[in-house]
């Protein structure tokens, strides 16, 4: 109950006692200290790698926290990393991460050492165990931030194309395939998710598919709208997607004299379609 209505329901006794409360809890609580695992958590899910790692290794000081500490620690140097590409962030994050005991993490805790093992196959190139790692645990990081489990998705796709991407055009067929199937069950439970938008019409792309990447991302352009922040990096992605891929690719599938024309002519129906959406 709120102080401001406490003189319309408690008699002058009640009210001393809430008072001697509040005095007498107000230093102590002035004087605890933060907790530098939480602050770490705090840092990490604002971007401030720099500060999550700091407090990260404060709380490793403390045994009982030590664990999870490496794991913040570990997952800020990652993604320091991936904004620097310093060599030394990807071999520290190595040596927090495996230096992390699984038992003294809690559920959750479990789900986000995988995901970041997963990163860090990535980071090293190691594409299909990175896509191997993260397949059993995409659905569980929706436990996890709210955009955890876009992210995990998002790799995991990308690992994938990826490793596509390395092979002759005649064996990428079954990845791609696990790609579509996943994002056409993705957008089953969320119609509006931005990686199975963008995947979906990538993933009929790298399979030949070009007249269903060309719904597809049209499809997703027009999802985007429905989506919270207006969908202003999907729809980024699926216009470079369809004017980088998708067009030139349709336009070399007709005879040499006509492709000009033929992307030229896209072009203009993709630029009408979305001034129109």
């Amino acid at each position: 109950m709120g102080l401001s209505t406490a003189p319309r329901t408690l008699g002058s006794t009640a009210l001393g006692t809430v008072a001697l409360l509040l005095v007498m809890t107000m230093p102590a609580a002035a004087a605890r200290k933060p907790d530098p695992l939480l602050t770490a958590r705090q840092f990490y899910n604002q971007g401030q790698y720099d500060q999550a790692i700091q407090a990260a290794q404060q709380a490793a000081a403390t045994p009982s926290l030590a664990s999870s500490a490496r794991l913040i620690a570990g997952r800020s140097r990652l993604e320091r990393y991936r904004k620097t590409n310093v060599a030394r962030d990807l071999e520290n994050a190595r040596a927090d991460l495996r230096a992390v005991d699984p038992r003294a993490l809690d559920a959750r805790e479990r789900i986000e050492l995988q995901i970041g093992l997963a990163v860090l196959l990535y980071s090293e190139d190691r594409l299909g165990a990175a896509a191997e790692l993260l397949d059993p645990i995409v659905d569980a990081s929706a436990t996890l931030a709210p955009d955890a489990h876009a992210r995990a998705l998002d790799w995991w796709a990308t690992a994938l194309d990826r490793q596509a991407q390395g092979m002759v055009p005649a064996e990428r067929a079954p990845i791609y395939a696990r790609v579509t199937e996943r994002m056409e069950q993705e957008l089953r439970r969320d119609s509006v998710s931005a990686p199975a938008s963008y995947w979906l019409a990538a993933a009929a792309r790298g399979t030949g598919d070009l007249d269903r990447a060309w719904a597809a991302a049209s499809a997703g352009w027009v999802r985007a709208s429905l989506a919270g922040d207006r969908g202003a990096a999907l729809r980024a992605d699926l216009d470079k997607l369809v004017t980088q891929a998708i067009i030139p690719e349709k336009a070399a599938r007709v005879p040499v004299r006509e492709r000009r024309q033929a992307a030229a002519s896209m072009a203009a129906e993709w630029e009408s379609f979305k001034k129109s959406w």
